[in-house]
């Protein structure tokens, strides 16, 4: 039996961790918080996933939450203009419903699920060093986190990464209550962007004691969003986000008039560099691990694709894990594995780095959206799967053709 190591107790971590048990491979899951304290702690996103990594916990059974939480239908885009006015408003619907869980309860209950199913689990902080060991007692170490300093053991791939400092500043409250837009009455994300000042997401979501919306700013830094540098108290930060809804988006200000936390630990206020690291790191001893997921790519959550890219990156690692079969987990495997994982990634990564300074012709593709229900269909369908922006959104000369075949 294969033993496999894995570092990280995250989306990634553990989805890939319940799979490799279920195939019978020894798998040892490490991470620094039990079910206990994840339940207990603090939020860290607004995890927004879309049918496609949704689907992937239903294949493996562990997706527990279909009927509990909110069943999203669609991806609205409102564009403020210079006047406070919505200029753009429009609501697109997914081909199939997505949904948005507390990591607090998801990661906890699979951290309990993968030692109910036989699963190893071993409760404990593990610094860089503690990798060399751990690549001489199992056949593959893989490390989902870069909690602890364990993504600095990847180098930075220069090629690959555009950011040297974070190009937002981050927010997050979960509230209840909250109402649905009086002009499109559908549970869905609405992504308000206002130009040179920042973004504001809603998600609706399961938290618990049942729904709640998780309200989500992106401020651009520097600017009048960027009020949180002080980390300031749960009750402080919902009020400073409430003014700011108030100033500069006021018809989502409206769904939350008599919104409150949920709990004093449903905030977050953050920021982070976006970056793409070297997927493979040498041990002292010789032996190499593998990075997965965050610890080797991580964008601004702009586009929401975290999750959903942690959950596609376990699936790629699980399939090239599965098709090895005997054969040695070597340095190359590991370098071809993160390639066959790039191929999606580097998508995302190209297609969030466009967004958080969009140009003119993703402008007019959003603003079409209007007008065009085609167009506002396949733009939010792509969060689901990026791989269809290729070809018509990424580019100013294939995103105008594309908008003259859908007129014509």
């Amino acid at each position: 039996m294969r033993r496999i190591a894995i570092v990280g107790a995250g989306q990634a971590g553990l989805q890939l961790a319940l799979a490799l048990n279920d195939r019978n491979y020894d798998v040892t899951l490490l991470t620094a918080r039990t079910a206990e304290e994840i339940r207990g702690g603090r939020v860290a996103s607004t995890q927004c996933m879309f049918h496609d990594a949704v689907q992937l916990e239903r294949d493996l059974g562990i997706n527990q939450w279909d009927g509990v939480a909110p069943s999203l239908a669609g991806n609205g885009v409102t564009i403020v203009a210079p006047d406070g006015s919505r200029a753009v408003n429009w609501l697109g619907l997914f081909d199939a419903p997505g949904q948005a869980v507390d990591q607090r309860i998801k990661f906890a209950d699979w951290l309990e699920l993968l030692a109910a199913r036989g699963g190893r689990v071993e409760h404990r902080a593990a610094e860089p060093a503690d990798l060399d060991a751990l690549t001489r007692e199992h056949d593959l170490v893989l490390v989902s986190t870069g909690r602890g300093g364990l993504a600095d053991v990847f180098e930075r791939d220069p090629v690959r990464s555009v950011h040297v400092e974070p190009p937002r500043h981050l927010a997050i409250c979960y509230v209840r209550p909250y109402s649905l837009r009086p002009e499109h009455p559908r549970e869905a994300v609405w992504f308000n962007v206002r130009p040179g000042i920042g973004e504001l997401f809603m998600v609706p979501g399961h938290t618990f004691g049942g729904p709640c919306m998780m309200t989500f700013m992106e401020a651009v830094p520097g600017g009048p969003m960027d009020v949180f540098g002080d980390r300031p108290g749960p009750h402080e930060q919902w009020r400073r986000m409430k003014q700011l809804l108030r100033e500069h988006f006021p018809w989502e200000h409206a769904r939350l008039a008599d919104a409150e936390l949920t709990d004093e630990r449903g905030t977050f206020a953050g920021r982070f560099t976006p970056v793409v690291r070297r997927p493979v790191a040498r041990m002292p001893g010789g032996g190499a691990v593998l990075g997965l997921a965050d610890a080797v790519v991580a964008n601004d959550p702009l586009t929401g694709q975290g999750s959903n890219s942690a959950a596609k990156a376990a699936d790629s690692y699980l399939r090239s894990i599965v098709e090895r079969g005997d054969e040695p987990f070597d340095v190359g495997w590991m370098h071809r594995t993160f390639e066959r994982y790039w191929e999606y990634g580097r998508v995302v990564t190209e297609w969030t780095n466009l967004m958080l300074r969009p140009p003119e012709h993703v402008v007019r593709l959003l603003s079409a959206g209007q007008h065009n229900d085609a167009v506002a269909r396949r733009v939010v369908n792509g969060f689901n799967d990026p791989a269809d922006y290729p070809g018509w959104f990424l580019d100013a000369d294939s995103a105008d053709r594309y908008l003259q075949a859908v007129a014509a």
